[in-house]
């Protein structure tokens, strides 16, 4: 059998020292280039330019892909725990038909945010109610006096928080209370405001509006006089509205809710028709309404002198 030699180790060294031989010339004749002949450089290089401008392009691009993509990937998780979180508090919190663990007197009114028919006849006649802006400031006419207006939905209040909750779905209670007291004392104050003063002084109903007694218990922190009026006596209702009261009615299914929901009766017309105040339907405001619709249309729970306050200036 034939023996083959073994090459020589420093064979293997060959073909690397003749590369970096030539690289030595060739970097030593650029640089003569780049002194001697700028324009010879110039052209030599420039397609070794061209390739890394590319190249430098080519990487921005993956780069701002690769960025684009994470921060979809990031929004979109972040979406699922929101979602997740949000899951997970319905299902801690109790169900709006199952009673609360709470004494007779905090009963919870039980928002309903679903929407309701419009109103049975159309607006009223400017003359008898509008809406006003003054002073920056959203006024109804009508009644025995102008009265400051809050829409819990609109664009000012509907994100603003009520709890863990949102004024525009649960915050009829504090609308309606701050519409009574800009209006009936000397203090300003609005649906976010209120908001903060009832959930600090226990009248917010998590998932569920608030308690009865956010009536009675912010009309005495506020300095109102609060009294309870009978459903079953029109006459009484009459003679609040005719004295420059204004009644918080607490109203069950029917033309204003499919749940409950808090609204002012702001006046009385000389035909007998009532103007309201609803937190959730300027409509509904600007829409004159039959007392006995309004009476029969109350929710059905008795509890903290409800479903029917007189609200009046304190002496």
């Amino acid at each position: 059998m034939k023996n083959f030699e073994r090459p020589g180790r420093w064979k293997r060294f060959i073909f690397p020292l003749l590369l970096l031989a030539a690289l030595c010339i060739g970097g030593v004749e650029l640089l003569f280039c780049y002194y001697q002949a700028p324009e010879v450089y110039a052209a030599v290089t420039a397609p070794i330019r061209a390739a890394a401008e590319r190249g430098g392009e080519l990487g921005e691009a993956v780069w701002a892909g690769l960025r684009r993509r994470t921060d979809a990937a990031v929004e979109q998780g972040a979406r699922h725990v929101r979602e997740g979180l949000r899951i997970l508090d319905e299902l801690l919190s109790p169900a709006p038909d199952e009673p609360l663990d709470a004494p007779e007197e905090q009963q919870v009114q039980l928002v309903d945010d679903t929407e309701v028919a419009p109103p049975p006849r159309p607006p009223a006649a400017c003359l008898l109610t509008d809406l006003l802006r003054q002073d920056g400031a959203d006024y109804l006419t009508g009644g025995s006096r102008d009265l400051i207006y809050f829409d819990q939905t609109g664009p000012d209040w509907a994100e603003a928080p009520y709890g863990s909750d949102t004024i525009g779905r649960y915050g009829c209670g504090p609308a309606v209370m701050a519409m009574a007291v800009s209006t009936l004392s000397d203090t300003q104050t609005d649906p976010a405001q209120m908001a903060e003063h009832c959930v600090d002084r226990g009248y917010w109903a998590k998932k569920h509006g608030s308690y009865w007694s956010i009536v009675s218990g912010a009309a005495e922190d506020f300095g109102l006089s609060c009294i309870s009026v009978s459903p079953e006596d029109p006459d009484s209702a009459i003679h609040y509205l005719s004295t420059g009261h204004l009644l918080v009615a607490l109203m069950g299914p029917g033309h204003f809710t499919n749940g409950g929901h808090f609204i002012l009766l702001r006046g009385m017309t000389l035909d007998g028709e009532i103007l309201v105040a609803d937190p959730a339907s300027l409509d509904r405001s600007l829409t004159l309404w039959d007392l006995d619709l309004i009476l029969d249309e109350l929710s059905q729970g008795r509890s903290s002198g409800g479903p029917l306050w007189a609200l009046a200036p304190g002496f």
